[in-house]
């Protein structure tokens, strides 16, 4: 399955961002109050980085608590790692796996289309196993 039927069976949840100039402690709320581990960060209408739980850490252990004054653009995650809408799940989830990250923008052309996470994924991996077992057992008992 590729990743735009996973865009388009999730509805149309918005994908959050952030912009290079935003202040690190605004989008650290952000992403607590969301719920979220992440979002691309959005240049001139082009995603040019990630910004996640992960560089919070790193800029905390390196700047100490000064680094939530700083702006997203001094301390994501650049440049970006994308992936097409056409691309497979299990293409996504090899990428994911080979770089060590944990999310992905979709990009289609320089437009940003969507945002997934390694959660996203395997949970498409598990409805599909469940999927194909059901049939499988069906398939046994004639059913």
């Amino acid at each position: 399955m590729s990743i735009a039927r996973i865009l388009a069976g999730r509805g149309d949840s918005p994908v959050h961002s952030a912009t290079v100039g935003e202040c690190v402690a605004d989008v650290v709320r952000r992403l607590t109050d969301l719920r979220i581990g992440a979002v691309p960060v959005i240049d001139q209408n082009r995603v040019v980085g990630i910004f996640s739980e992960r560089d919070v850490i790193h800029g905390l252990a390196n700047g100490g608590a000064s680094a939530l004054e700083r702006q997203i653009g001094d301390v994501m995650t650049s440049p970006v790692i994308g992936i097409e809408p056409g691309a497979s799940a299990l293409d996504a989830l090899s990428l994911m796996t080979r770089r060590r990250i944990r999310h992905l923008p979709v990009i289609d052309g320089d437009q940003l289309v969507g945002f997934v996470s390694i959660g996203d994924l395997v949970k498409h991996r598990i409805e599909v196993i469940e999927n194909e077992a059901a049939a499988m057992r069906d398939y046994i008992t004639g059913g």
